[in-house]
């Protein structure tokens, strides 16, 4: 059975280089009915062929070919660069032949001759440590981002971006996230990648105005180093999956006219290497810039700037969706008491309609540093402070209770005048009509 050999297998593709058509048909019949596509080459140069044309994950090759052996292929190779990792078949085990093959970067070699449950073991290893490097790149990255969330409200505003998340996720068009800082841009982005067929491979974020101008083109593309050893850009180390470019207006011209021909050709060469690899990605885009206008100053590539603006998503601001602030405080109150250890803070019905005036620059992210900051000092802020009615631990399990006595207050400080209070909760009308009558109030 196939599960036998770890799940990478079922969704390999391998490109099989031998000369005698029985090995070829052999490794044909064992690995055709386990991994997504098997390819063969009868020598050297159909496989270089077949290389140019497409991805694969793994070659397995013959070592004494005609013309050319498999480790003089394989280092040629490296010179043009070459991603997938290789396993050789040889009859002969010697030790020079151990160490040409290290030299060349071969991940393994099996002997022959060999059974079928041999070759299936070596390849399952083979894809096992490719995957573990790859997720261990892309963990070491993902601790430098803000890291996964939830969009979280219930507002109409975020309503909205979330009915468009679901009809965006089953295509592949790039989709353009705009708004301000600390809008969750980002966190959109992540749901939508959870929402698409592609939730089970990589969703790889980069924040182009945190990387220096002269190492983003390495970091994105990949380089074919010294020793002809090829480092995969984080392109190829998403391939399956998605792609979040954020701040894209820092980004240098150079990368902007790179990236313009990736996008347009679904293909990536890495700094020195004289291979292009075939990509499946699906690219999402972000700003709190005005691209347009930064088109209008020359600052952006209008070309790049239309081929990512094919869909948009506008990220309302906080102040604009006042409604999910109940929610938000509610949460970051427990989330941060539970993991910094110490007591949640009092959240009343005063605090929260300080809270829900206020404007809000920063956004969802200037409220969770609120709570934050708030939660270590022992007290709102001033501004903020109000009297205790209810604690943070139980406003996650009350939250009707919080908002319900939240809006009465408001209603009574307006003197039950329905169009101030809904202006001052900012919400609509009808949203305090139907609360209040919901509560038989």
């Amino acid at each position: 059975m196939p599960e036998e050999y770890g799940e990478n297998l079922a969704g390999a593709q391998v490109l099989v280089i031998d000369d005698e058509p029985g090995m070829r048909n052999f490794l044909l019949k064992t690995l055709q009915p386990r991994v997504k596509r098997v390819e063969l080459a009868a020598s050297p140069d159909e496989a270089t062929v077949k290389l140019d044309e497409s991805h694969f994950d793994l070659v397995i090759l013959d070592n004494v070919m005609p013309k050319k052996t498999g480790l003089e292929w394989v280092t040629e190779q490296r010179r043009l660069g070459f991603l997938a990792d290789t396993i050789l078949i040889t009859a002969y085990a010697d030790l020079e032949t151990a160490i040409a093959a290290l030299r060349a970067g071969v991940s393994d070699f099996v002997l022959k001759p060999f059974r079928a449950n041999q070759i299936l073991g070596a390849v399952a290893r083979t894809l096992d440590r490719k995957y573990l490097r790859r997720d261990n790149t892309l963990l070491r990255h993902e601790l430098g981002t803000e890291g996964a969330g939830q969009l979280l409200g219930t507002s109409a505003a975020l309503g909205e971006v979330r009915a468009m998340l679901t009809k965006l996720a089953p295509l592949p068009t790039p989709v353009l996230f705009t708004g301000a800082s600390g809008t969750g841009k980002e966190l959109a982005a992540r749901q939508l990648h959870r929402l698409s067929d592609r939730a089970e491979r990589p969703f790889v974020a980069v924040n182009c105005a945190a990387i220096a101008p002269d190492h983003i083109a390495q970091e994105l593309f990949g380089i074919n180093g010294p020793g002809d050893t090829l480092k995969p850009g984080l392109l190829l180390l998403a391939d399956g999956g998605t792609l979040f470019l954020d701040e894209v207006a820092q980004m240098p011209d150079q990368v902007q006219a790179a990236l313009l021909r990736v996008l347009e050709d679904q293909r990536v060469r890495p700094i020195g290497a004289e291979r292009e690899f075939p990509l499946n990605l699906r690219f999402l885009f972000a700003t709190n810039a005005d691209l347009s206008q930064a088109v209008a100053q020359g600052r952006f590539r209008a070309d790049l700037y239309h081929r990512m603006n094919v869909l948009r998503i506008h990220m309302p601001p906080l102040k604009d969706r006042s409604e999910d602030i109940t929610e938000l405080a509610a949460l970051f109150i427990q989330q941060f008491s539970s993991t910094l250890g110490l007591p949640p803070l009092d959240l009343d019905a005063e605090t929260l309609l300080k809270l829900r005036r206020y404007d809000w620059p920063g956004n969802v992210r200037e409220l969770r540093n609120l709570v934050e900051r708030s939660i270590i000092l022992g007290a709102f802020p001033p501004e903020f402070a109000g009297d205790s009615r209810i604690t943070g631990t139980r406003a996650i399990e009350n939250l009707d209770q919080v908002m319900q006595r939240h809006i009465l207050h408001v209603l009574d400080l307006c003197n039950g005048n329905h169009a101030e209070a809904a202006r001052r909760l900012g919400v609509s009308r009808k949203t305090v009509d139907r609360k209040v009558q919901a509560w038989d109030a």
